[in-house]
């Protein structure tokens, strides 16, 4: 990646956030953009994807258009997350977005490469995913070689998911239980 230079020729910092689309990656954006606001740095939002079956199923079984057609929707997807962040609009912080082929942490370490820059990563998803899958704010924590920021899951997101788990179970729905007791 290229550096950019302020008007002194000192180099800009970057504040590099994942981006995947989550309540919890945007919540990170929202978190990176006031940090490069602050820091006057650049803005770069990430969007880590990889092949249907990974790459070691597509070694086994490539196929260029539908290759083509996942990295399209990547960046449609970076788009889209972008535009819900901002409601369309500028984030008033210069910015770089990039989309990359890769694992999503190691696709974040490898962005994050300068000693200056800030990573900003989210947590998104239930217990249940991030047991089933490595977590990508631990590998980023381990293995960056710049600070990290880690970004609590919104209060919202929690109370969705459970929403959501009360929804499946067909669960009354109601008030959550501290709510009621706090009342009382």
């Amino acid at each position: 990646m290229n550096g950019s230079h302020q008007d002194d020729g000192r180099p800009v910092g970057r504040v590099v956030v994942g981006v995947s689309g989550s309540l919890g990656s945007l919540t990170a954006l929202h978190r990176a953009v006031a940090e490069a606001r602050r820091t006057g740095a650049v803005l770069v939002p990430v969007l880590a994807w990889e092949p249907p079956g990974g790459e070691i199923g597509y070694r086994r079984s490539p196929c260029p258009p539908l290759l083509a057609a996942v990295s399209a929707a990547a960046e449609q997807r970076l788009t889209v997350a972008l535009d819900t962040a901002f409601a369309g609009g500028d984030p008033g912080v210069p910015m770089h977005r990039v989309v990359i082929r890769g694992e999503t942490g190691p696709a974040l370490v490898e962005v994050a490469d300068r000693a200056g820059d800030l990573l900003v990563v989210g947590q998104s998803g239930g217990l249940l995913r991030r047991r089933l899958r490595r977590s990508v704010t631990a590998y980023c924590v381990r293995e960056a070689g710049c600070s990290v920021l880690t970004v609590s899951r919104p209060e919202l997101q929690h109370e969705l998911e459970v929403l959501h788990r009360r929804n499946q179970w067909h669960l009354p729905v109601g008030p959550a239980p501290e709510l009621v007791r706090a009342k009382g």
